[in-house]
């Protein structure tokens, strides 16, 4: 069996690799929604319809009959959305940097990551959602799904991306 280095392998040009400027696009937008929405609980700044901070009002909008665990949320949510603005939003650039450029060294830190998401918003802030105490739980749940299933689904997708070695030397 012959082994090839991965210096010996080209990565194909990110012209042939649009689901990598798609994935680059997804995680950026990430990042601001990151940046933006995640870090007003996170911060304790309380959402309200007349809050004098236009994205505590947009949460507020989003929150209210869609998402009371993030609306009112305890103490492990705001871990969850710390881990969300400090460390995800600046990981969802680094990530978008590396699959605009094909560097191979993401995949670990992106299977990581995807495992991470998916597992924590996936499971634990869904199951909450659905199935957690009642005051937790949605009333819109059609608007919970739509505004929470991508960061969900698309790291899914981006840890089949990410399933073998050097994936950027291969279309997907």
């Amino acid at each position: 069996m012959h082994l090839v280095s991965e210096a010996a392998v080209q990565n194909l040009p990110l012209s042939q690799r649009r689901i990598d400027v798609f994935f680059a696009i997804v995680f950026v937008t990430f990042a601001v929604t990151s940046g933006i929405s995640d870090a007003i609980p996170t911060l304790g700044i309380e959402m309200s319809p007349d809050s004098p901070n236009a994205l505590a009002r947009a949460n507020y909008w989003y929150a209210i009959d869609a998402d009371p665990l993030f609306m009112h949320p305890p103490v492990w949510m705001r871990f969850v959305t710390g881990l969300s603005t400090f460390v995800y939003g600046p990981f969802y650039l680094l990530l978008a940097f590396a699959l605009v450029k094909g560097k191979n060294w993401i995949q670990l830190p992106a299977v990581i990551y995807a495992t991470m998401i998916s597992s924590i918003t996936g499971i634990i802030v869904f199951g909450v959602e659905f199935f957690g105490e009642p005051q937790f739980r949605t009333q819109n749940a059609l608007k919970f799904i739509a505004f929470n299933t991508p960061y969900v689904v698309l790291p899914i997708l981006l840890l089949v991306r990410m399933r073998k070695p050097l994936p950027f030397t291969r279309r997907f």
